[in-house]
């Protein structure tokens, strides 16, 4: 597989996204390193879903997405990234194990037709330890909390060995035990490769947890390091009139 000039995992190249008559995005342009945990900011609205969207394949969208230098504009299967909604977008009433929500993250390694093998079962394993869930192969989604449902999520995202993960406010109503939890999961696996973008509207929660921040409304704001993107200049432009002295504390 080709890799992309400056060792980006992802870059974005003017992206946008409309819907209808509306722009939901427009020329956002920026590249990701591997083993980056960057936090994606904004109010609701501004985009960050729609990004991840794009980023993933699952919206229309126009400019250009690279993942590991590879051109995916017209590639619907993007299994080289992960994303992981919001906890309201799962459908919980759907009769699903967990140990099968992470299986499902090896199909892009066999055909339709092929069983799954002893390296698959294996992959699940490693996973559901990394994630802290072993033995809760045969749980239903529905009897998860939050945090381990977010845990599966992640697991799933392991065995799919996905270059990049997108976590979509995936951390609404989990606790702070589990939140920081989650958050020295993500350290461990940044530091063996794996990228990973949080969008959140907690800024306190994005001052104090990741090192670059992109802060998006409509198009890029900002991108930088926390105290460069938490500046009240660039919160005003993200979040409105006013919104430094109202959304800048933490």
């Amino acid at each position: 597989m080709s890799h992309s000039h400056d060792g980006a995992v992802l870059e974005l190249h003017d992206v946008g996204v409309r819907y209808g008559d509306r722009e939901a995005l427009r020329n956002v342009t920026f590249s990701v390193r591997a083993g980056e945990l960057i936090g994606v900011i904004g109010p609701n609205g501004a985009g960050k879903s729609t990004l991840f969207k794009a980023i993933c394949g699952l919206v229309n969208h126009s400019g250009e997405v690279d993942v590991n230098g590879v051109h995916c504009h017209d590639r619907v299967d993007r299994m080289d990234v992960a994303y992981i909604p919001q906890r309201s977008e799962a459908d919980l009433l759907f009769p699903i194990t967990v140990g099968e929500l992470v299986m499902a993250g090896r199909r892009r390694f066999r055909s339709w037709h092929q069983r799954t093998t002893a390296a698959d079962r294996a992959a699940a394993i490693e996973a559901l330890a990394a994630v802290n869930l072993s033995g809760y192969e045969a749980r239903s989604l529905s009897e998860l909390s939050g945090g381990q449902l977010q845990r599966a999520y992640i697991a799933r995202a392991l065995t799919q060995e996905a270059s990049v993960v997108l976590l979509d406010e995936a951390l609404s109503g989990v606790d702070q035990p589990t939140t920081i939890e989650l958050f020295d999961l993500f350290a461990t696996l940044s530091k063996s490769g794996t990228t990973f973008l949080f969008a959140t509207h907690d800024l306190a929660l994005a001052r104090h947890r990741f090192d670059r921040l992109i802060a998006v409304n409509g198009t890029i704001q900002g991108d930088g390091s926390p105290e460069q993107v938490l500046a009240p200049a660039v919160l005003d432009s993200t979040f409105g009139s006013g919104a430094s002295s109202s959304q800048g504390g933490g």
